[in-house]
């Protein structure tokens, strides 16, 4: 077969033309713009929990309360002592990795903006703060680590992140649930979105596609024919939808950003999750051309 015949048999077919074509590129676009932000937040969530547990959740903070004396000279003194009594302590507790306790600057930029600029935190009594790194897989006895410290000193106090996040890991995980239940619905909607299409485009082409059948044509090849213009159409659609997310996504990332010490500033798309962010229209092309396929055999079988 010559190459000129070989492309007259793409095009026995009118599907260029076919008035189904700008309403399936339209609905692809759309539900992979709905796809992308979604799947963004799936994997920015992972970000942060993946963060949380190699960060927040690995630690543990011991807070020494100021003593509280006429003499500021001495009672910062004598906080200072409980402070480096109870670091010694921590360095020796099984599964601890590293004491460090925070100086002055870190404390007050710690605490400054929850006081705020007008306020001058040098005369202002300030507890000490030691941060705890744990060593990976530890199993430490909190109880028996908060009654260590009480014996040592009677203004130490143990804070476990792991008490308070376990609920904020559970509220994440299930927002993670909830989005990948959007994804799935995302992905259902185009199926079917092609399904209906794709048999409405059968129902145009009926008479061309039995003078096809007539002249000796197989299910199979017109199958294809739909199949490979569906898949141009996803790739298209999803070109556009990639387009138009990716701007919104970079928007809720800077928002999120300017949340300055917050939890949500742990969450962040790595190159990686970029790369599954943007071979988001090879995915939608390919279950354009998969459904397309597979619809037009089916009802090929059924129909003549």
């Amino acid at each position: 077969m010559s190459k000129s015949q070989f492309i007259s048999r793409k095009q026995e077919l009118p599907l260029d033309g076919d008035t189904t074509s700008l309403f399936l590129q339209v609905i692809i676009s759309i539900t992979v713009f709905i796809f992308a932000i979604t799947l963004s937040g799936v994997l920015s969530i992972n970000s942060m929990l993946h963060n949380w547990n190699e960060s927040i959740l690995g630690s543990l903070t011991v807070q020494i309360m100021p003593v509280n004396l006429a003499d500021k000279n001495k009672a910062q003194a004598e906080t200072l002592a409980h402070q480096d009594n109870v670091a010694e302590y921590l360095k020796s507790v099984a599964g601890v990795e590293n004491v460090s306790p925070l100086n002055e600057a870190q404390l007050k930029k710690l605490i400054q903006p929850w006081l705020g600029d007008g306020v001058n935190l040098n005369n202002l009594p300030l507890p000490r703060i030691i941060d705890v790194k744990l060593k990976p897989q530890a199993e430490i006895d909190f109880e028996e680590l908060s009654a260590g410290l009480a014996k040592i000193s009677d203004y130490a106090s143990l804070d476990n992140h792991k008490l308070w996040l376990s609920k904020l890991i559970k509220f994440a995980d299930g927002l993670k649930m909830l989005a990948m239940t959007v994804l799935i619905l995302v992905v259902m909607v185009t199926s079917g979105a092609i399904f209906y299409t794709t048999q409405t485009s059968l129902g145009l082409h009926k008479y061309i596609i039995e003078i096809l059948h007539t002249m000796g044509a197989k299910d199979a090849y017109i199958a294809q024919q739909y199949a490979r213009r569906n898949a141009f159409l996803g790739a298209v659609g999803g070109i556009i939808g990639i387009l138009f997310a990716v701007p919104v996504i970079f928007l809720i990332a800077s928002l999120a950003r300017q949340i300055e010490g917050g939890i949500i500033s742990e969450a962040a798309l790595s190159l990686p999750d970029w790369g599954i962010i943007l071979s988001l229209p090879a995915f939608s092309a390919a279950i354009a051309m998969t459904t397309a396929y597979y619809t037009v055999k089916q009802t090929l079988q059924k129909l003549l």
